[in-house]
């Protein structure tokens, strides 16, 4: 091992990392009171192996005192990731911990960057060699063998993976909107569809960047809003063609629809490197803080994590969940919607990190020690006018809770009327259906929801980072979006059942599901469900405002059985059961509760070419009349989980 006096890219900061002048830092790492160490030592490109030889490069981070590391033994907090151990801040963070009495370990992921290997995402390696470098880590002389993980997205996934190998000497985890629990439910796929958006323009954002200059040329020159018209992709088609183990995860993960058969020897979906819910049992029992946001592709795994880690684990389990779109949890805004100052955890990187490891990894009494099993942000306390930045001031409060869904919640059905009403009063018998056709040629673009990733016309563009949560309004500017650029609530494939205006506030706070009767002159087809809170007209916003809260999918031919598709008979009336991520959020009086019922949501899911062909293969795409049906026998309807106002 070589320890160098060396500062890469930090070179001009180290100097200034004395007591007192941490704020020299970006400011949610400026420290405000003194730390115990000066400055940071650490060593370079240390090329650790892994069970198979493959070696990974790995920064280490060391405490110091007038310019000597301090010999320990001092506890280790370690990142796996796939961008770039020097890159998005990671350094900044890093010398934060060190500076208050951590070893930090920062690792590129095999085959990513100065890692030797071959990447691929959700590769199975990647828990055995978390694994190793938990051991690794711990074995340092100057460690004391207490050992935690940290990371956002991928590098929160990847402490899930290491947590499945159960390695002696991990202690605790702080997962921030990543570890996915179903990939077939959840990220990748959803119910049946693929996670289109995300899926693909991860990979060209990955290869944008790519140390090959070729593959680097290839991609810059290539917009991935250009070629979700072109789906669906087929092998060597398509600029993925230059970089074949990023092609050949999209492509597999496209073309494989049906979730794992129970029996299957080999299941896809279920793998260590993808899935955690069929390792819970086997997975380290140690501390674990899940962080999710409402409006993050996570949410639902990260609901799903922790109560099936709460069921079988002894360690703490929490749970906190924000307004957050993927990464914002220092922000107060999302879209065209602000939650109010509460919503931001402007000190979450750093202070709320510390209080975790400072309890689980020093045993230090901290603030962690009166957090509930969880807590949670609920949206909608705000009064609506236009903020100083010209977003709606939705506003809202943090509560607390000890289970979950909340032992007060209670499941009251809103029923689907033929005449566009959504009521608790069920419907009359002998209403007839309402039925609109969709055309995969023109399907509903996506205008917010739960992703990660820019989905506005005509590019793809990491910059534009407000578009990325809630949208009302229009749909200019969007891709997919035509003139004359209307609402989405005035398309022909779009039904709307709203509630008449609020009398009295409703608080919707837990798991939502929808029932849907339909039928379709298709054989395959999807269903999409949208939770609307209609905001009233007024002075600022003359025209009301639509905020979705929360929306999911069902790919038809999944109804009965993630694993054993069944194509519909055209005509024939079919239950099917959608499950929106949770959410909270209070509908204030005078607003309106809406459900919107369609068959896409592009680029965010590819479409259904309703032709029955195999997923993610289909040369035809048909038109579909789709009929949602809301009467005494068949009575659609979305269940809410209503808690008493406070």
């Amino acid at each position: 091992m070589q320890t160098r006096d060396t500062r890469l890219a930090i070179a001009a900061l180290l100097p200034l990392l004395s007591v007192g002048a941490a704020a020299t830092l970006a400011p949610d790492v400026a420290a405000q009171v003194p730390t115990p160490y000066e400055a940071v030592l650490f060593t370079e490109d240390v090329m650790v192996p892994m069970r198979d030889g493959v070696r990974l490069a790995t920064d280490v981070y060391r405490p110091a005192r007038d310019g000597v590391p301090v010999a320990g033994p001092l506890p280790v907090l370690l990142q796996r990731t796939p961008y770039g151990k020097q890159g998005r801040g990671l350094v900044e963070r890093s010398l934060y911990f060190v500076e208050r009495g951590y070893v930090v370990v920062l690792q590129d992921m095999r085959g990513r960057y100065g890692s030797e290997g071959t990447f691929s995402k959700y590769h199975d390696h990647d828990a055995p060699d978390g694994y190793d470098t938990v051991e690794w880590a711990a074995a340092l002389p100057y460690a004391s063998g207490d050992v935690g993980m940290f990371g956002t997205s991928y590098g929160a996934h990847t402490q899930a993976d290491a947590a499945k190998m159960n390695p002696p000497h991990l202690r605790a985890l702080l997962l921030n909107q990543g570890g996915i629990s179903r990939p077939w439910a959840h990220k990748v796929r959803n119910h049946g569809a693929f996670e289109l958006g995300q899926q693909l323009g991860w990979a060209f954002d990955q290869l944008r960047v790519s140390p090959d200059p070729v593959v680097r040329a290839t991609f810059e020159a290539e917009a991935v809003a250009d070629w979700f018209a072109a789906m669906p992709l087929r092998p060597g088609l398509s600029p993925l063609a230059a970089a074949p183990e990023f092609e050949d995860y999209v492509l597999t993960q496209l073309t494989r629809a049906d979730d794992d058969d129970p029996d299957a020897d080999f299941r896809h979906w279920d793998r260590i490197g993808v899935s955690w819910r069929r390792y819970y049992g086997r997975t380290a029992d140690v501390p674990m803080l899940h962080v999710a946001g409402w409006y993050d592709p996570y949410c639902g795994s990260m609901f799903e994590n922790f109560l099936g880690l709460s069921a079988v684990k002894t360690a703490p389990q929490r749970l906190l969940v924000g307004p957050w779109t993927h990464g914002g949890n220092t922000r107060s805004y999302a879209g065209d919607v602000d939650l109010g100052p509460d919503a931001a955890l402007p000190g979450f990187a750093t202070e709320l990190h510390l209080q975790w490891f400072d309890r689980h990894l020093k045993g230090q009494a901290t603030e962690a020690d009166g957090w509930p099993p969880i807590r949670l942000f609920v949206m909608g306390t705000g009064d609506g006018r236009r903020d100083e930045n010209g977003r709606l001031r939705h506003g809202g409060y943090w509560r607390d809770a000890e289970q979950w869904p909340l032992p007060e919640a209670e499941p009251t059905r809103y029923y689907f009327h033929a005449d566009g009403t959504l009521s608790t009063t069920p419907p009359a018998a002998g209403a007839p259906p309402t039925t609109y056709t969709y055309d995969p040629a023109h399907p509903v673009p996506t205008i917010g929801g739960s992703f990660s990733g820019v989905l506005k016309r005509g590019a793809y563009d990491q910059r534009e980072r407000e578009f990325r949560g809630l949208r009302g309004g229009s749909e200019n500017g969007f891709y997919g979006s035509r003139p004359p650029y209307l609402p989405l609530k005035t398309r022909p494939d779009v039904v709307v059942f709203q509630t008449e205006p609020l009398e009295e506030p409703v608080e919707v706070i837990g798991p939502i599901s929808v029932t849907l009767y339909a039928s379709s002159t298709a054989v395959d087809t999807d269903f999409t469900v949208k939770l609307v809170d209609v905001h009233p007209p007024s002075r600022d916003f003359p025209t009301g405002f639509d905020m979705n809260v929360t929306d999911g999918i069902l790919r038809a031919r999944y109804r009965n059985s993630p694993s054993r598709p069944e194509l519909m008979t055209p005509g024939e009336i079919h239950a099917f059961e959608i499950h929106p991520y949770p959410t909270a959020n209070r509908f204030q009086a005078g607003h309106r509760i809406r459900i919107d019922i369609s068959s896409s949501n592009f680029p965010r899911f590819d479409v259904n070419p309703n032709t029955g062909e195999p997923l993610g293969r289909h040369r035809r795409a048909i038109r579909a009349d789709n009929s949602i049906h809301h009467e005494a026998a068949r009575p659609s309807h979305v269940v809410l989980p209503v808690v008493p106002v406070p």
